[in-house]
């Protein structure tokens, strides 16, 4: 069982910055690829960003390409996604994922989702 804890969400402005955070615990961390997506009201989940068990490897949504970062700190069981730029059509509830299987943009592929944070961006 891996326990994953988002962090880090609120209301900003557009074209302002934020950085989400991700702690997780229970099972050895480097052992999951890690991912976000996203779900805005009345639409379905999204694929955001998706980084491997190293960190060597990441991918991006088409959509936040060049604005998001994602990256993460095994030492600290934690994975991070940095968003500059933002943009009204950010807003969405953020959610962290394991994957056991490697990295992925399809949920399918996670086993195990944190509760989520929310990100508001005002235009």
């Amino acid at each position: 069982q891996v326990t994953l804890v988002e962090s880090g969400g609120g209301l900003v402005q557009a074209g302002g910055s934020l950085q989400l955070s991700c702690a997780a615990s229970g099972r050895t961390f480097s052992n999951y690829a890690m991912g976000w997506f996203r779900q805005a009201p009345g639409k379905e989940r999204e694929f955001v960003a998706t980084i491997s068990r190293s960190g060597d490897i990441t991918d991006y949504a088409d959509s936040v390409n060049g604005r998001f970062t994602i990256s993460r700190d095994n030492a600290k069981n934690t994975v991070y996604l940095q968003m500059i730029s933002l943009k009204s059509e950010d807003t969405a509830g953020y959610y962290c994922a394991a994957a056991r299987r490697g990295i992925s943009a399809s949920g399918a592929s996670y086993d195990y989702w944190g509760q989520g944070t929310q990100v508001t961006v005002s235009s």
